[in-house]
């Protein structure tokens, strides 16, 4: 019964957002329940029309010629290609029959789902929870009520924190482990990518000529619920479970909280379906929809004879280039994928200069600069001499575990200052 409950609920909710709008989408769930061969296609067609059908084996010759495999990950484009046939415009139709999606094709290892009552089970909810926290009524954008809404919303300069609340979250968490993580990342990035961090991306522009830093403006919420979308496709989920997967981890900020957006170009970025900075989801995400970027800026890399690397929204070349040139075609590359480089970030640092990359100083090897690492020194020692609290000036809720990692940041790699650190800091917390 609850299985039976779902599969309808698919059906409808699908039917719903394609809003196939008649002829065109009785005959495309009609269609899908064949074996897509000719005989099962002309009777599919006549069972669902009224009156005669002269046109049905030209209609079911176009659909074959189209789609030599039945498109059953795919119900809206095949009612999008029906639509545009003049053959069906006065049919009327007699009942409609439908079959769930299924998957047709999974890249990588990501599990198959093949339609909402599959997600909504691999989940652990039932249709309804599905629908609330995947917005489709839009309640979390216009809810003034904040136990409605899905995210806490807290403004930084120049971004605005979406952070999921408990449930949505672990949901977002469920699609990372078991989902996103198995697609795998362009080999330039380095932000958000198990094994690598901001030393391995330093690393890679150690000892340059000359280093190049560029960054990108508003990354996260540049990306579009369209592009998410389409990456989830891309894995191989049918349609109906691409627009949910996208709608738990997209989402439009509301109105009030746009009421604070320092500045209008953020403001009618986030009014759209975005990926929310704060959601677990949303960095890995963002490294897949940025992967054409990547490959196209490492291809221009070698054309240059330099090294490429993303961390994040963060860009760097490194070596001997025309370097004006280089900016210039990334700037344009950038762009053509649907970012925007910050006009103000764009750094050029000779081997005379101190290059600096992600917080790391790269001239030589990637280190700390000095004066963060006496800072922290003189943190430790009055630390050590009058107490823990006394030392927190900042208000930190664990100030030790505060002190704990940044010893280990200043720490990665460096032998000297991580003997001389961790003994401050043993004395510290002594």
């Amino acid at each position: 019964m609850l299985r039976a409950a779902r599969r309808r609920h698919d059906r409808e909710s699908s039917g719903h957002a394609a809003a196939p709008g008649g002829v065109a989408g009785a005959l495309a769930d009609a269609l899908l329940t064949t074996d897509w061969r000719q005989g099962q296609l002309l009777a599919a067609v006549r069972s669902v029309v009224a009156g005669r059908v002269p046109w049905a084996r030209r209609l079911v010759a176009a659909v074959r010629w189209a789609y030599p495999q039945a498109p059953r990950d795919r119900p809206r484009e095949l009612r999008q290609f029906l639509t545009a046939r003049s053959l069906t415009r006065r049919a009327v139709i007699r009942h409609r029959i439908a079959a769930p999606t299924q998957v047709v094709r999974m890249r990588w290892k990501a599990p198959a789902i093949g339609d909402l009552g599959e997600l909504a089970d691999f989940l652990g909810l039932d249709g309804d929870a599905l629908d609330w926290f995947a917005d489709r009524r839009e309640i979390n954008r216009h809810a003034r009520d904040e136990k409605l809404r899905h995210y806490r919303y807290a403004w930084r300069p120049h971004r605005l924190i979406e952070a999921p609340k408990p449930r949505l979250l672990a949901l977002q968490r469920r699609v990372l482990h078991e989902i996103l993580s198995r697609v795998p990342v362009h080999p330039s990035v380095h932000g958000f990518v198990p094994g690598r961090g901001t030393h391995t991306f330093a690393r890679a522009h150690t000892g340059q000529d000359v280093l190049i830093s560029l960054d990108l403006r508003a990354f996260f919420t540049s990306i579009t619920a369209a592009r998410i979308y389409g990456l989830f496709r891309g894995i191989g989920y049918p349609e109906p479970v691409a627009h949910a997967l996208t709608a738990l981890t997209t989402t439009r900020t509301p109105a009030p909280v746009l009421r604070h957006a320092p500045a209008p170009h953020l403001a009618a970025l986030l009014r759209q379906p975005h990926l929310p900075q704060g959601a677990p989801t949303s960095p890995a995400l963002a490294n897949l929809c940025a992967y054409r970027l990547d490959r196209r800026l490492s291809g221009l890399a070698a054309r240059f004879g330099v090294t490429y690397g993303r961390y994040a929204d963060d860009l760097a070349f490194s070596g001997t280039a025309d370097n004006d040139r280089l900016i210039a075609l990334t700037t344009r590359i950038v762009a053509e994928e649907g970012f925007r480089v910050h006009p103000h970030k764009t750094r050029k640092r000779s081997r005379s200069q101190r290059q600096e990359l992600t917080g790391l100083v790269v001239n030589t090897r990637p280190a700390v600069p000095r004066e963060e690492y006496d800072r922290l020194r003189a943190t430790l020692h009055n630390a050590a001499v009058h107490g823990l609290a006394e030392a927190n000036r900042d208000g930190h809720a664990d100030f030790a575990a505060h002190l704990a990692g940044r010893v280990a940041w200043m720490s990665h790699r460096h032998p000297t200052r991580a003997a001389k650190l961790h003994k401050l800091l043993a004395r510290a917390l002594a």
